[in-house]
């Protein structure tokens, strides 16, 4: 024992730091906030436009051929699948190619990353389409597809001009006239100028940390539970159904209940289109994922698939034949900007978050993936900044919400994209379709759309096969994907992402209330102190509890701490105190019966001091170094545990403190006025705290009995 007094351990010193005033720095960085020069000035545009950066060192004999090749193969998905969304958006197919177009623009322009494709993304078109939807509902349109004007007509209606103002319901808007396609499109274009300011927002006030609260499971949950709805709100097509889409929640559940309701209603025509459109999509997958590496690009199914639906509807006369339901007319150029309708704004201000946060956290974490797998690096900052203009600027051009996509992102890698050059060569392609070729898709059935677009979405339900391997690795996250997936698929999208937000955080909370405790041992002759359940060959240091909490000790989980640390030593003080009270006081009794039976009082001291049981331990170490932080009430609940041991005669001492928890008790005078008793409570590592512990016990016993003496 005397030799082990000797080991001393390692003194470290604290550096002092000193804090600067919240005035003066507020002053420096409004001064560096405002300062303005000219490299100033150029490297904000530079910042701003990332383009200018890096287009003047484009390497065109290496990147060209495989940009042109990504940007053909992503302008040929995107116009089947810009047609196709716009049944989820509830808009008319002109603006999908519109919104695909001046997307891909702005984030040329703008965006850090290389493969990003930013455009319509099947998520955001069904959100869109719910609030579309539900407003369209609340102004009193038939939702019935088939209750508007076909042809120039409801071209015309988007300019404010309704034509058939006598025949169909309309509303004013903006001092106009509007028809049922013109609300459609002004409540998308009003929602994505909000989304877009949101997002401005959050880059401007920096934000970005909101996303951190979208976990990974929770993220595929929801995208399998919305995948779920869109695959609902697409059946009826597939069977020709003319049902409009439910409002509210439960829309999986309602709209199957409708379409077995109605299903003696189905057309044979769209029937079998379906089945014919999704039977060659599916083979096109399957061989793609099969021999990827011996075909050198995507195989064009889905445009494949559009132009052989579109010539079948069109030389077999199907619309006037079979009244299957067509695309109608679309036209050719552009219409002319127009400000979105604020007088709409204020009914769509709490629907434009969940939207906005989804759109930037997919762009941010699908950036961010591809610059890790492609060596370089994206500012997230500014991620958020370009995919808010490209919600802002195209909201004035009759676009709706955009966001970035995986499965189009993946196919940019993979054919060679190597700058977004690329995705200036799709917005070329779509600008073909736009000026010349869109007229020609008048006669493309809506069940080949809808074929497109549930195909598109066997990714997000494949995820079902990756329960199990979720479920072994983290009980946790494959609980947070059961419920978010549940509660979005049956309940409503926004429910699910609010549901998923939620119960992640209440899952992180529960893991700190109910974290890991155990009891460390010493391994052999070292150091090292270790978990006794989970090691072999440890030994437990004699009359000394070692104890390690791992999880942040605060409000929530104080008792669970104390709980927990009574349960491992065996000792709860308060009910060892009273224990120890009542039998002194039992103990009192005996003694001063015997006293006066005897005539003697000799016997009342002994008896009284055979009261007195010996615990197993003298010292408590609770090794902190699990603990990242804590609040005032773990600084309370330390205070305590040292006081109400200190009255049964053990001691507690910290070991392995970071310095935050440190900082955090001398606040909170855990140590004593100016830090008097840190040294003999508090220890760099746990072996110095045992030695401390059994050191001064023992000097305590030959005090005691010296004064015995």
């Amino acid at each position: 024992m005397e030799e082990v007094t000797k080991v001393m351990p390692p003194v470290l010193e604290r550096r002092a730091r000193q804090r600067q005033p919240t005035v003066s720095v507020l002053k420096s960085k409004l001064k560096q906030g405002v300062t303005c020069s000219l490299p100033r000035v150029r490297s904000t545009l530079t910042g701003f436009f990332p383009v200018v950066r890096w287009l003047p060192k484009y390497k065109l004999r290496e990147y060209v051929w495989g940009d042109v090749m990504s940007g053909v193969i992503i302008g040929i998905i995107l116009v089947p699948q810009a047609i196709a969304y716009c049944l989820l958006a509830g808009v008319e197919p002109i603006y999908g190619l519109y919104t695909s177009f001046y997307a891909n623009i702005i984030y040329f322009l703008m965006g850090t990353s290389r493969h990003v494709s930013v455009g319509i993304f099947s998520l955001m078109s069904l959100m869109v389409g719910q609030v579309v939807y539900k407003e369209m509902f609340l102004a009193g349109f038939d939702l019935n597809e088939d209750s508007k004007a076909s042809g120039p007509d409801v071209f015309n209606a988007t300019l404010g001009t309704n034509l058939t103002a006598g025949k169909l319901h309309s509303v004013e808007l903006m001092g106009l006239q509007c028809g049922k396609e013109c609300y459609s499109i002004s409540i998308a274009t009003a929602l994505t100028f909000l989304v877009g300011v949101y997002q401005l927002a959050m880059a401007v006030f920096r934000l970005g940390f909101v996303s951190v609260y979208l976990s990974a499971p929770m993220l595929d949950g929801f995208a399998t539970g919305a995948s779920f709805t869109i695959l609902t709100v697409q059946a009826k097509y597939l069977l020709g159904l003319k049902i409009p889409r439910h409002q509210g929640y439960g829309t999986v559940v309602v709209t199957w209940f409708n379409i077995f309701a109605n299903i003696q209603s189905a057309n044979m025509c769209d029937l079998i289109t379906s089945i014919i459109c999704i039977s060659v999509l599916v083979a096109g997958k399957e061989i793609q994922e099969r021999f990827k590496d011996r075909l050198k690009i995507p195989l064009p199914t889905e445009l494949l698939v559009v132009a052989g639906a579109t010539l079948a509807s069109h030389f077999g006369e199907l619309n006037s034949k079979y009244g299957t339901s067509v695309s109608g007319y679309i036209p050719t150029g552009f219409i002319s900007p127009q400000v979105p309708s604020f007088s709409l704004m204020p009914r769509l201000i709490l629907d434009a978050i969940p939207l906005a946060v989804i759109s930037f956290a997919f762009t941010v974490s699908l950036s961010e993936m591809f610059a890790k797998k492609n060596g370089y690096t994206v500012r997230p900052n500014q991620e958020m900044l370009a995919i808010s203009f490209c919600n802002i600027i195209p909201s004035f051009f009759h676009c709706f919400t955009t966001s970035a996509a995986l499965a189009k992102t993946m196919v940019k890698d993979s054919t060679g994209c190597q700058t977004q050059i690329s995705s200036l060569i799709s917005a070329m392609v779509v600008l073909l379709v736009l000026l010349f070729f869109a007229p020609f898709f008048y006669a493309l059935q809506k069940c080949v759309l809808a074929c497109i677009i549930i195909v598109s979405l066997r990714g997000a339900l494949r995820k079902f096969k990756d329960v199990p391997a979720k479920w072994r690795a983290s009980r946790n996250d494959g609980i947070v994907w059961l419920v978010t997936m549940s509660a979005t698929a049956l309940i409503s999208v926004e429910v699910g992402l609010l549901v998923g937000i939620c119960f992640s955080m209440i899952c992180v909370i529960f893991m700190t209330q109910h974290p890991k405790v155990s009891l460390l041992g010493r391994a052999n002759d070292t150091d090292l102190y270790e978990d006794l359940d989970e090691y072999k060959n440890l030994t437990a240091p004699p009359r000394v509890q070692v104890f390690r909490f791992q999880a942040p000790l605060y409000y929530a989980n104080k008792e669970a701490f104390l709980k927990s640390l009574y349960k491992a030593v065996g000792v709860e003080p308060f009910l060892e105190l009273t224990k120890r009270r009542k039998a002194e006081k039992k103990a009192k009794g005996m003694s001063s019966k015997l006293g006066k039976a005897n005539g003697d009082t000799s016997n009342s001291q002994v008896v009284v001091g055979l009261v007195q049981r010996e615990l197993a331990f003298h010292t408590i170490v609770l090794d902190c170094s699990a603990i990242p932080f804590m609040d005032t009430t773990g600084i309370d609940t330390f205070i305590g545990l040292v006081n109400e041991y200190r009255e049964i005669s053990v001691s507690v001492l910290l070991a392995n403190c970071n310095t935050l928890v440190i900082d955090t008790l001398q606040k909170g005078q855990f140590f004593g006025k100016n830090a008097k008793d840190m040294s003999s409570l508090l220890f760099h590592t746990v072996h110095a705290a045992v030695l401390h512990a059994n050191s001064t016990f023992a000097a305590a016993e030959r005090r005691s009995e010296d004064s015995v003496v």
